[in-house]
């Protein structure tokens, strides 16, 4: 007897090697996954791709800084060898924040289509009032003799310009306003819009309101510029994940859309209510900003990655059905038949990915699952040539894919679930062949006291 000939009889009697070829099947079995699972990342970048199309069309994700009144002001320059005051002068700006804010916003949303893709929308109508104190120039170590009051502007900070929609109307101390583009001194040439207003330093109180209409895609943020910023946000879209430093007072998120409550003060945020354009603050600006992101977080490329994450566990549990059923049944399985069943298991997700860019993640799983689990019935009826052995096969990978989509659908108790799931599959396991002699030569002998059992009724 040759050496292969020996090394396939021993794999045929040991159930030790045989566990090893399975473990060797379900490695190898984790290239094609690999690859599968290369070409969600890379659907999944296509469909970013088109979302970055669509909303350099429509509108990005839109960032609402301010508004801020900036005072120009003059300061004499200084001759850098003597360092005496020079006889020319440069321009600074004094940015003043609102001692009140409040926003009312609806954002309405809508889908693009670009090809198979759906990207979602949305259009943001909102109302912005408030109030400034008089500016403390004294605070800034500003002479307001230097202040150059007649180019007093309203600042706005908007990220995509591009998607205002209808024209701001301003209005200023009861009195109308025009907003012109660009933000003027605010900010360091920050994409917006400012306004020319009157201010003078006898004024007790400036008050301002204006509208605000804008295209935007993914998300909408806002900053905390006063020292009470009260926001107010509706929307029809049921997807919100609330972003940023401070999360919603109040919220109410239903299928039908959400409404949202923020109210901040300016004691946690890292800027004050005031500065001049030589000091940094864009990095605290930035890093205060709280608002929504309104697309769908449990999208189907989302879900299909997790899916395949699971992928080599999935193959291994199914492996270890098929081997307790023929441990069980007394029969054997080729390795290539487990090999089918493995590539089987694979189509799988390749058949979910597909359907699920035209019918959803949840109707592609189904349509997916029930089309395997027919296969391998139908294939483990040959394998086994049984309906009993082939029946246990199917019911055993439908559970399999009935508890993928439990982990798949409840992010948040997965560890628990899969915790749970695999301490019953061992626990099925060892049951089953707790009575299986695993030293004995003989396919699906049971234990040395059964057999001596068995042979001494056989003698009687």
């Amino acid at each position: 007897m040759s050496d292969l000939d020996r090394l396939i009889s021993a794999m045929r009697s040991s159930e030790m090697l045989r566990l090893c070829l399975v473990g060797a099947l379900t490695v190898v079995l984790l290239i094609p996954v690999a690859m599968i699972w290369g070409l969600v990342s890379e659907r999944r970048d296509r469909y970013q791709a088109t979302i970055s199309e669509v909303s350099a069309s429509w509108g990005n994700a839109q960032k609402i800084t301010g508004p801020a009144l900036v005072l120009p002001y003059l300061v004499r320059d200084t001759d850098p060898e003597t360092g005496e005051p020079a006889s020319t002068s440069s321009t600074r700006y004094a940015v003043f924040l609102p001692r009140r804010l409040e926003a009312t916003g609806r954002a309405d949303t809508e889908s693009r289509t670009r090809g198979i893709f759906v990207v979602p929308v949305y259009t943001l109508t909102s109302s912005v009032e408030g109030a400034f104190d008089p500016p403390d120039l004294a605070g800034l170590g500003i002479d307001p003799a230097s202040v150059l009051w007649s180019r007093a502007h309203l600042a706005v900070g908007i990220s995509d310009v591009r998607a205002i929609g209808e024209q701001p109307a301003l209005v200023w101390n009861e009195g109308p306003g025009e907003f012109l583009p660009g933000t003027g001194g605010f900010g360091g040439g920050e994409p917006g819009v400012h306004a020319p207003v009157m201010v003078s330093a006898t004024d007790r109180e400036s008050t301002f309101s204006f509208s605000l209409s804008l295209n935007g895609s993914q998300a909408v943020y806002f900053g905390p510029f006063a020292e009470e910023t009260v926001v107010r946000l509706t929307s029809d879209s049921p997807y919100a994940s609330f972003q940023g430093n401070w999360l919603p007072a109040d919220r109410e998120v239903s299928a039908d859309g959400f409404d949202a409550v923020w109210r901040v003060s300016y004691l946690g945020r890292n800027y004050p209510q005031s500065w001049i354009s030589t000091t940094g603050v864009g990095e605290a600006i930035e890093a205060s900003r709280f608002g929504v992101e309104l697309g769908n977080p449990a999208d189907h490329y989302r879900m299909a990655d997790r899916s395949v994450k699971y992928a080599g566990l999935f193959i291994l549990l199914t492996f270890a059905v098929v081997w307790l059923t023929e441990v069980l049944a007394g029969s054997r399985v080729h390795p290539i038949q487990y090999l089918m069943l493995g590539a089987a298991l694979c189509v799988f997700y390749l058949i979910e990915l597909s359907l699920a860019e035209h019918i959803g993640f949840h109707l592609a799983y189904g349509a997916a699952s029930l089309a395997i689990v027919a296969m391998v019935a139908s294939y483990g009826r040959s394998i086994f040539h049984g309906g009993r052995q082939a029946a246990l096969l199917a019911a055993g990978v439908t559970v399999l894919y009935g508890y993928l989509f439990v982990l798949l659908t409840n992010e948040d108790a997965a560890l628990l679930a899969g915790s749970v799931g695999l301490f019953v599959v061992l626990a099925a396991i060892m049951f089953a062949t707790r009575r299986i002699d695993w030293y004995a030569p003989a396919r699906g002998a049971v234990s040395p006291g059964a057999s001596a059992g068995a042979q001494g009724s056989a003698n009687t």
